[in-house]
């Protein structure tokens, strides 16, 4: 795995933290957890890439 996706990675699960937190605090928003989605599905498209 390369830096850039190591990077994404780590930004994906701090990401997750955040939105969980911020739903716990405030209440959900469900646009918060479809960025957290996109965010994660391009995470998980730069390791697809980069494997291969």
């Amino acid at each position: 795995m390369s830096g850039s996706t190591k990077t994404m990675g780590m930004l994906t699960v701090a990401a997750l933290v955040a939105v969980t937190a911020y739903t716990v605090a405030l209440g959900s928003s469900g646009w918060l957890w479809f960025g957290w989605v996109v965010l994660g599905l391009i995470t998980l498209g730069m390791a697809a890439t980069r494997e291969s």
